[in-house]
């Protein structure tokens, strides 16, 4: 739950003016790195790494392949924000605190959100390895970061999320991909709080109320994005196939495996679109 409007302010404000006064205010597109998928950070010019711990508010990662530092640099020769691993509900933050830096980010004028994450694929046609660009999103958490007083300056109390990813982004992906031979899935994300994985009977559940993956995070993120009026877009490597009939044990070893092999497909296309907003 938000905590009481002053509080939330100044929390907020403390995060961001605690990163002006080291990275300054020059990135407008800010990307989350998920599971598995921090190599991006090796093509960002980094001029500054700032560890999450350094950060007034932030929460410290606690999944191992998450780094758990916040890098200001240029992407393809645009200033960029760059979120090396992530937070979930899964590891005890409130939804609050998940999104705290989404709120930090967008008060340093940040204004597109670029995500990736990994996710479990129910859509028959899809295979591991997969990418999958988001066309939008089913909240199964329990949960939602708008919960308890709105702040009027940051979004509206009731926010649209009838286009939660932002077509024009969508289709500058879509062009990456296609120029490069990539082959990219589009569909549902429905967001659960994990960490398990599914059972049979709820990937059955899952996949019958419309979503093509499955995963444990970016859905708050987005709602906080959209709440603060910052385009989105989210890819998902599928990780894994969930596929009730044949489904095989995984392991995080699998999962981590998977997202590698994914890796260098979804640096090109992240690449591709952060040049778009140059």
């Amino acid at each position: 739950m938000t905590p009481d409007i002053d509080t939330a302010r100044a929390q907020v404000t403390e995060a961001a003016d605690a990163l002006r006064s080291r990275i300054g205010d020059a990135a407008r597109v800010g990307i989350i790195l998920g599971t598995g998928l921090g190599a991006l950070a090796d093509e960002i010019d980094v001029r500054e790494s700032v560890p999450y711990g350094e950060i007034p508010g932030f929460p410290l990662s606690t999944v191992e392949s998450h780094h758990g530092r916040l890098l200001a640099g240029t992407l393809r020769g645009v200033e960029v924000l760059a979120m090396q691993g992530r937070f979930h509900l899964y590891e005890g933050y409130s939804a609050w605190e998940v999104t705290l830096p989404v709120r930090a980010m967008a008060t340093l004028g940040v204004e597109a959100l670029l995500i990736s994450n990994a996710a479990g694929g129910m859509n028959p046609l899809y295979r591991r390895g997969d990418l999958m660009l988001t066309t939008d999103h089913i909240n199964l958490q329990g949960a939602n970061p708008l919960i308890g007083p709105n702040v009027d300056e940051w979004g509206p109390r009731f926010p649209d999320m009838s286009a939660p990813y932002d077509r024009a982004l969508r289709d500058q992906a879509e062009a990456a991909a296609l120029d490069r031979g990539i082959r990219l899935q589009q569909g549902v994300y429905v967001a659960v709080v994990g960490p398990n994985l599914e059972t049979r009977a709820e990937y059955r559940f899952l996949r019958m109320i419309g979503a093509d993956v499955v995963g444990m995070s970016t859905v708050p993120e987005v709602i906080v994005a959209r709440h603060h009026g910052l385009r989105c877009l989210a890819f998902s490597v599928v990780t894994d196939e969930c596929f009730p009939d044949a489904l095989e044990p995984v392991s995080i070893e699998d999962v981590l495996a998977a997202a590698g092999e994914a890796e260098p497909k979804l640096t090109m296309l992240m690449g591709d679109v952060v040049a778009s907003l140059g």
